[in-house]
């Protein structure tokens, strides 16, 4: 059966492997090229020449960052379209399983041999792509400090193992239903791109209880709104932006937005609160829209209680999000197995 699966699987995993060393070459060169750059600007700056520097490495970078990042992401749909959708479907389409489940092979080793071998392959690309990717784009990742935005933490470290493992067993289970290997395709692609935007705003920040901070606004450094100014390092670390004003007269209100480098605030920008912890609102100082804001925060004793989690817990949500995958992958391929013993 495993000589059988890969005589099947031979061209999908030579051409994987391909594209992979392909990749690898490019990766390799631009990624010493970056860490050159890193090594004689970034490295032993200081002072205001050292933000100029970090500024020109991310500017020169940041654009093919996001497409590797991107890319490392739509590997495991990939995988799950052209390896996982066909895996069943194309066989029960063919007609073919009848052949081998008339032989010595069970069912349930058949789909196992099947899952195991290519379902390995598919996991084992997806890391050594994730390993080289997170190499690269470690030195602009120490400077923009955003390792938990939905694209980074998804195009990094480990998370792309358990993508991997998911869209490939929701494409077999896609194929064993709907017995036709087109509809299961676009089936996998549309389940794969819903969960990827489903789980990092409404399932991800709730791995762990976020911390709380109550923020003082006079200790913040606020950049004004649609200013390309950045804010200064506030008390704690904590930095102010995205100030929204809000209404007007007695239903006057300011928002601002909290949040401090490597850390992931969770929160949306909340109110502002005098020190009785109640909104400001109408007229009152920050909320009169005649008053600058950044002027009055940094006159006041006004607060904004913020929601985040901390940057230490990256390898934490690491984890926890790649066993969740690794678990649906796990209960997709239990139903699989049931769901096939039911086949006429």
């Amino acid at each position: 059966m495993i000589w059988l699966t890969w005589r099947q699987y031979r061209v999908q995993t030579l051409a994987a492997l391909a594209a992979l060393a392909a990749l690898a070459i490019f990766l390799v060169v631009t990624g010493f090229q970056m860490r050159d750059t890193y090594d004689s600007t970034v490295a032993g700056c200081q002072g205001g020449a050292c933000e100029t520097a970090k500024d020109a490495l991310v500017a020169e970078y940041k654009t093919l960052s996001y497409y590797v990042t991107a890319l490392l992401i739509a590997v495991p749909g990939i995988i799950g379209v052209f390896w996982g959708a066909p895996l069943i479907a194309r066989e029960l389409e063919a007609g073919t399983h009848r052949l081998v489940w008339n032989q010595s092979i069970t069912r349930g080793r058949w789909l196992l041999v099947k899952l195991a071998t290519v379902g390995l392959a598919a996991v084992a690309v997806t890391g050594l792509l994730s390993l080289l990717v997170t190499w690269w784009a470690s030195p602009v990742d120490r400077i923009t400090l955003d390792r938990f935005s939905p694209l980074l933490f998804g195009g990094r470290a480990i998370a792309p193992l358990g993508y991997a493992a998911f869209a490939f067993t929701a494409g077999a289970c896609a194929g064993l239903l709907l017995r036709r290997t087109v509809p299961a395709m676009a089936a996998t692609l549309v389940l794969f791109t819903a969960v990827q935007i489903l789980v990092p705003f409404a399932i991800r920040p709730h791995y762990t209880t976020p911390e709380r901070a109550d923020v003082a606004l006079n200790a913040l450094g606020m950049a004004p709104p649609g200013s390309d100014a950045k804010p200064v390092g506030a008390k704690d670390g904590w930095q102010g932006s995205d100030i929204r004003l809000t209404g007007s007269g007695d239903n006057a209100r300011v928002t601002v937005g909290v949040y401090r480098p490597g850390d992931w605030v969770v929160s949306d920008p909340g109110p502002v609160l005098n020190p009785a912890g109640k909104e400001l609102r109408g007229a009152e100082g920050c909320a009169d829209p005649k008053v600058d804001p950044l002027e009055c925060f940094a006159r006041s004793d006004l607060h904004a209680v913020v929601e985040y989690q901390p940057a230490d817990r990256y390898w934490s949500f690491q984890w926890i999000e790649t066993g969740i995958f690794l678990a649906l992958s796990g209960l997709l391929a239990g139903f699989c197995s049931w769901w096939l013993r039911r086949l006429a």
